[in-house]
């Protein structure tokens, strides 16, 4: 009978074969060390979900497999993107803590034995909190910097800034998770609405290990998007006050016109006067429509009830996890 091990990692992959071998050799200490502090049968799981590598990352990871017993894989039928691996992850993981790292190495391993005390201590969630960034380039820092600024004035539970996914989760965090079913994920919005007991640890963000990431500059924006408008209505409310406003300053206008001609006789029409007008609201009302379709989208997309990956095939696991 498999023992159910204490501590999963989870490790979401798309085409990083070359950084397999490297992270698993780096974080196995940390992790070794994290268990001993745990007990000493403890056991870990390293539960690998590959997310449509085109190449050979489903082998070596296989191959690992195959010698270790602790190594799991789930391969997803295509890339669905790293929120949908990351849920497949924690649907499959079996350990009492889980942890979600990427193989790229610039999330430090040796930060997991630090997590790992805190949840000891009674944390149920234990975030990751970045102090320096300097790895990462000079509009990534910008940009994430507004981005948390931006999300926590319309969000309707704030996320803490500079955290990650790399953080631990208790087993009852991560069933709560597991049973929310939207199918535009914001995993960080996720895990902090969830609440329970949290405590911090700090780390400094290192450079790449391998490869390069996967996180271009239109990909984080749609990513941006994505989380706004999963986590806040705000963006609506504050149309609905702007419309109002704009209908009370036209009605206004509107008098002021009827009045300013029954005196006067009014005067001959201007085309610019028009135009600006026209502009202005039509503009406005492209950029109303715009914020609505983004949240009727993601209502087409929930109602249509998909599932929020596919597995294609697994290794390693004996049975399903509960």
């Amino acid at each position: 009978m498999t023992v159910r091990p204490c501590l999963s990692l989870i490790v979401p992959v798309s085409n990083e074969e070359a950084a397999i071998a490297r992270f698993l050799e780096r974080a196995g200490p940390s992790v070794a060390e994290a268990l001993t502090m745990i007990d000493a049968d403890a056991q870990a799981e390293w539960l690998f979900v590959n997310d449509g590598s085109t190449d050979g990352t489903e082998a070596v990871i296989a191959g690992r497999a195959a010698r270790d017993q602790t190594i799991r894989l789930v391969n997803l039928s295509r890339r669905f993107g790293k929120e949908a691996a990351l849920a497949a992850g924690l649907d499959h993981a079996a350990g009492d803590a889980v942890i979600p790292i990427d193989v790229d190495l610039q999330d430090p391993p040796e930060v997991i034995p630090k997590m790992v005390r805190a949840w000891l201590d009674g944390a149920q969630v234990v975030n990751a909190h970045r102090t320096d960034r300097s790895s990462d380039s000079p509009v990534k820092r910008v940009s994430a910097q507004l981005f948390y600024r931006l999300y926590n004035r319309l969000a309707d539970h704030p996320i803490p800034e500079n955290v990650g996914d790399f953080r631990l989760m208790d087993r009852e965090a991560v069933d709560v998770v597991r049973r929310l079913g939207e199918q535009s994920r914001f995993n960080k919005g996720l895990f902090s609405w969830v609440g329970f007991r949290v405590a911090t640890v700090d780390y400094v963000r290192e450079e790449r290990s391998v490869g390069t990431s996967k996180w271009a500059g239109w990909r984080l924006w749609n990513f941006a998007i994505d989380g706004i408008v999963a986590s806040s209505t705000v963006p609506l409310r504050i149309w609905t006050y702007l419309g109002a406003l704009i209908a009370l300053g036209s009605f206004g206008y509107a008098a002021f016109l009827v009045m300013y001609t029954l005196i006067t006789g009014g005067d001959a029409p201007g085309f610019a006067s028009i135009m600006v007008a026209v502009l202005f609201l039509g503009g406005l009302n492209m950029l109303a429509l715009g914020i609505l379709g983004e949240y009727v989208g993601r209502i087409a997309t929930e109602v249509r009830g998909r599932p929020l990956y596919i597995v294609a095939s697994k290794v390693g696991f004996d049975e399903e996890p509960d």
